[in-house]
């Protein structure tokens, strides 16, 4: 019976451009969508944009447009940014569409219905830059006795009528939640943040402001537009056509994944499951967070010109070696420091040489000494079977691991195997056995042609163009390329197409830069 899987990025803030993280994000969660589809999941992979608040419409003012204008601009901006990144999205929400509007109006209805929402007057301190509010034990002194969010934004004193969510009422019910499903969120240190911050006793939450117009209006009550939180969470269910039951898509929920930035970890582990047991519906399986970037050891700033766009490093290097560093540098979940001399690095010993040129040697030696043609698979000596056997072992090896979230950890068994194909190669020397023993050379080079197939249909989610051309030059056809497909062996003399180099060394001298 196939599984269905429903994983999730976050809706972007339209209030700048894409940058890096926004991108981090997007492959993490693609690289998950592609690899339950190879394990043959039926998946709906969402993202989007979030587009509602006071800094969108002022981030509009300043640029001289409408907030809708500005909007429609930035989110097509990021949706660009994630056709580039080769993101195999099956939904583009965006929180200014009718569909959008209606579904957070019904969850209002719904939780309000619980009884859990009322209305009162909001009197605290407001960071406009996280769109949160903060009590007075949370805030930090900033210089000239300025009062700062946790986050490091400026705050003001706000006073207005609001909606409020009674989130106090939940403090019990989300420890036991976290308590019981230790899986709800990752990873460990996150999860042991947010279990701290709501053992600490949660104040009722405001929902709804009176200070601006762009936004959900609250329902029955046009005064007010929703906190830009309640509107923007809501959007993993409408996308799914709630509250119409009836949608084929609503088979999709409750969410296996929310991939999420650890900024926002407790917006999705704590408001969000709480919205979602007011309103009586299930809860996501999982929430993980992923870390910060920085370049060159530096924090991304405006001020300090190094906010990274992602399709500019896919301009220089392609889109695959761009996807495969942000996953390799860091166990997934950690912050990482994107360096071009480590960038580099990556690109010329682990793409070009390990895999690149393991690739490249085989297919070569079969082209030259096997008519061009896939040669038979022969009786099997003991490291070809110990070879065969870690290989084939692959698959379900790496979907324990994208199963956690720990995606760097699945490359590096995808490596292990690189590395023991590279040794083998190294070892048994087939350019050698052509003038010894040619039928033990066919063997040995359908050996590595077998294990070279496993590799590249496992690493398709992570580099799909480069594992495209790498299956075609093996001989596998579309049909052949899914985790099933590699329990049948392709037939002895399959004609190849002429090998080509797959992943090119980086000429640049790598001090060229000065990094």
């Amino acid at each position: 019976m196939t599984r269905r899987f429903y994983v999730t990025t976050p809706i972007y803030y339209v209030n700048g451009a894409p940058h890096i993280g926004h991108a981090y994000t997007s492959v993490a969660a693609d690289i998950v969508a592609r690899f339950r589809r190879l394990a043959g999941d039926q998946v709906h992979f969402l993202t989007g944009t979030d587009e509602h608040g006071q800094k969108v419409e002022q981030a509009a003012t300043a640029a001289g447009e409408t907030p809708q204008a500005f909007t429609d601009r930035i989110s097509a901006d990021f949706r660009a940014m994630a056709d580039t990144m080769q993101i195999s999205y099956d939904d583009f929400i965006r929180t200014t569409e009718p569909r959008h509007v209606r579904g957070a109006q019904a969850l209002w209805e719904k939780v309000a219905a619980s009884g859990d929402i009322y209305l009162g007057a909001y009197e605290g301190w407001y960071a406009l830059r996280d769109e949160a509010f903060y009590g007075e034990d949370e805030l930090i002194d900033g210089p000239n006795g300025q009062k700062l969010a946790p986050t490091g934004a400026p705050v003001e004193w706000v006073r207005e009528p609001s909606y409020f969510f009674r989130l106090s009422a939940y403090q019990d019910r989300l420890l036991e939640l976290y308590e019981k499903r230790p899986e709800f969120m990752g990873p460990s240190g996150s999860r042991n943040e947010i279990m701290s911050f709501v053992r600490q006793g949660l104040r009722d939450l405001s929902i709804s402001r009176t200070s601006f117009r762009w936004g959900v209006p609250v329902p029955n009550d046009p005064e007010h537009v929703m906190y830009v939180w309640f509107d923007a969470l809501s959007n993993y269910l409408t996308a799914l056509g709630y509250p119409d039951t009836n949608n084929p898509l609503m088979a999709f929920w409750p969410a296996d994944l929310h991939l999420v930035g650890k900024d926002i970890a407790r917006f999705h582990t704590v408001f969000w499951p709480a919205f979602l047991m007011a309103a009586g519906i299930e809860l996501p399986s999982r929430v993980f967070a992923n870390g910060w970037w920085t370049v060159e050891g530096e924090k991304m700033s405006k001020s300090l010109g190094n906010v990274i766009d992602p399709r500019d490093l896919v301009s220089e290097f392609g889109v695959d070696a761009v996807r495969f560093f942000l996953i390799r540098e860091v166990p997934f979940g950690g912050d990482s420091d994107l360096s071009r001399r480590s960038f580099i690095h990556r690109l010329n010993t682990e793409l070009a040489n390990d895999l690149g040129n393991l690739a490249q040697r085989t297919l070569s030696l079969i082209a030259r000494n096997c008519n061009g043609a896939l040669p038979e698979a022969g009786a099997r000596t003991e490291a070809d079977t110990h070879l065969l056997a870690q290989a084939e072992l692959l698959p379900s090896l790496m979907e324990e691991q994208v199963g956690r979230c720990a995606l760097t950890d699945a490359l590096e068994e995808a490596w292990k195997i690189i590395r023991a194909c590279n040794a083998y190669i190294d070892h048994q020397a087939p350019w050698a056995l052509k003038k010894t023993d040619p039928e033990r050379m066919g063997h040995v080079l359908r050996v590595l042609a077998d294990a070279l197939r496993i590799i590249a249909t496992v690493l398709q989610p992570w580099m799909p163009e480069s594992m495209d051309r790498m299956l075609t030059q093996l001989g596998v056809s579309e049909s052949e390329r899914s985790f099933a497909a590699l329990g049948v062996a392709l037939p002895a003399g399959r004609e190849l197409p002429a090998p080509k180099g797959i992943f090119p060394r980086y000429t640049e001298a790598e001090d060229e830069k000065g990094q």
